[in-house]
């Protein structure tokens, strides 16, 4: 869903697009709900950050660190980001009916999209007995937390090249790192999608006592017709003793 500039500085709508809704984000920047057909996109200013259309990584971020869990139970996960939903109804898929799964959402516009608008999407994860949404930012339920996590699913921002909040910045940062390996239990993971590949934080999560492994991911859309597209990125990091 490429957009054109318009004179507010907001991009306008393509032929066929939609505005369904606004919301605001913690430091005053707009978000915008676009529909096209039955695809949705949201948007922060003029950056998609999220589509129905490129989703198929979100999906791999929780299936990749449920099977490293392997035969874990009960897992008690951390998501942070509802964003579309993806990768919450990947994780309810594999996970057994003993798990437990806080969500972590700070937008309530969000929540609102997907039980609104989306609820198609949706297909009704929210509502799973399994599932604790919380209205919160995730980096201050890692900051509480004591060996309280079997995983923690961060599908924050872009990844560590931040674009939504600089708030965010903190959860990638070496004091977040750490932060997060003391809210894992023992051989807890770290799971981080990634628009691209971030070798500097990987080297950094390493260093930090985790062992790191990075996945490639297809996007979830046709080929470009204009050149190659870059794979989404999963940094799956489990922690050392």
């Amino acid at each position: 869903m490429k957009q054109t500039a318009h004179a507010n500085g907001i991009s306008a709508l393509n032929v066929g697009e939609h505005l369904v809704d606004t919301a605001l984000v913690p430091d005053g920047r707009r978000l915008r709900l676009i529909r096209n057909g039955t695809d949705f996109a949201i948007l922060l200013d003029d950056n998609e950050l999220m589509s129905t259309d490129l989703s198929a990584s979100e999906g791999v971020l929780a299936s990749a660190v449920c099977a490293e869990l392997g035969s874990r139970d009960p897992v008690h996960m951390l998501i942070g980001g509802y964003g579309m939903g993806y990768t919450l109804r990947s994780a309810l898929r594999v996970l057994g009916s003993t798990a437990e799964v806080t969500v972590a959402e700070i937008v309530p516009k969000i929540v609102a999209w997907a039980k609104g608008p989306m609820a198609r999407i949706t297909d009704g994860c929210l509502d799973d007995p399994r599932v604790q949404l919380v209205q919160q930012d995730v980096a201050l339920l890692i900051a509480s937390a004591e060996q309280g996590y079997d995983c923690i699913l961060l599908d924050v921002d872009n990844g560590p090249e931040g674009l939504t909040r600089r708030a965010n910045d903190w959860l990638y940062s070496r004091e977040g790192v750490a932060a997060a390996r003391s809210a894992l239990k023992e051989g807890g993971i770290l799971g981080i999608w990634s628009a691209t590949h971030d070798d500097r934080f990987a080297g950094a999560l390493a260093r930090s006592g985790f062992a790191v492994t990075v996945i490639e991911s297809d996007r979830g859309e046709a080929p470009c017709p204009t050149g190659p597209n870059e794979p989404h990125v999963i940094i799956m990091a489990v922690k050392r003793e």
